[in-house]
């Protein structure tokens, strides 16, 4: 049976609920027992220190790996337990943007953005090459269709791999370290980008990152990952984390630099 796209009744539904989750590689388990729901247009971080396990909970998340143990709900729906079929319906759902943009050197910027319109719809050529150009517009990179990512910035390759990733009209889109790499005024401009996001498309916003600044900035709620618990420390909204934890790896985390006196 294919899944369907979430609707107006499932306002109340989590977007996103993992219970008892278990991920790891080749026999080695780096993340266990981990069980947390994000909320509809929530905008969410997966934050810890290098190592924790982030980036693999993301791959396990989004369906590039199967976790040995737990499920991963989106909209009420198990992505691992489904078919084929209604997993390519909920791969439509949801965009990525990898760490480095993973955009195709061979492409230009349009032909980039096109690529999941191009294998999950039916529309005409001339329909798509519109949309992606209305997708790369609404990152401000209008005017760059057709340009290949070697002749952008790294900010401009975020952007266009945000573009592909919003190609779809998901409901939810998961960020990988999207700031890596990129100088303080480069990573606020997009950090603005992804609020705009939220509050026009009401896009449920999901991000693995260590970057304070926009973990305090965007962030509504977070759970904090520590390798050798191997799982969940801590999980509510960064600033009160921040003030009231009596864990000294959470304080240590979110306590850095010179952001604390203004947690208010």
């Amino acid at each position: 049976m294919m899944a369907t796209p979430p609707t107006a009744a499932d306002a109340t539904r989590p977007a996103i609920e993992v219970e008892n989750l278990e991920c790891g590689y080749e026999g080695k388990i780096v993340l266990k027992n981990v069980s947390f729901t994000i909320k509809r247009g929530e905008i969410f971080f997966i934050i810890g220190g290098s190592g924790c396990g982030k980036s693999t909970l993301l791959r396990h998340l989004v369906g590039l790996h199967t976790p040995t143990k737990g499920t991963v709900k989106f909209f009420g729906q198990s992505f691992h337990d489904a078919d084929t079929l209604a997993r390519r319906e909920m791969l439509r759902t949801f965009g990525m943007l990898f760490q480095s943009g993973a955009l195709w050197s061979s492409l230009t910027l349009r032909q980039n953005v096109a690529l999941p319109l191009e294998e999950y719809t039916t529309l005409t050529r001339r329909e798509i090459d519109e949309l992606a150009t209305l997708k790369l517009a609404q990152v401000g990179l209008g005017g760059f269709e057709d340009y290949y990512p070697s002749e952008i910035s790294g900010g401009m390759k975020k952007r266009a791999g945000l573009a592909r990733a919003l190609a779809l009209d998901p409901e939810i889109v998961f960020f990988d370290e999207p700031s890596a790499g990129l100088d303080p005024v480069t990573s606020r401009k997009l950090d603005e980008l992804v609020k705009e996001i939220r509050e026009t498309f009401g896009t449920t916003i999901v991000v693995v990152s260590h970057e304070l600044a926009s973990i305090f900035d965007l962030a509504d709620r977070v759970i904090m990952l520590d390798r050798s618990q191997q799982g969940i420390i801590a999980q509510g909204k960064p600033q009160e984390l921040a003030r009231t934890s009596r864990d000294p790896r959470v304080t240590e985390f979110l306590r850095r630099g010179d952001l604390l006196p203004n947690l208010k």
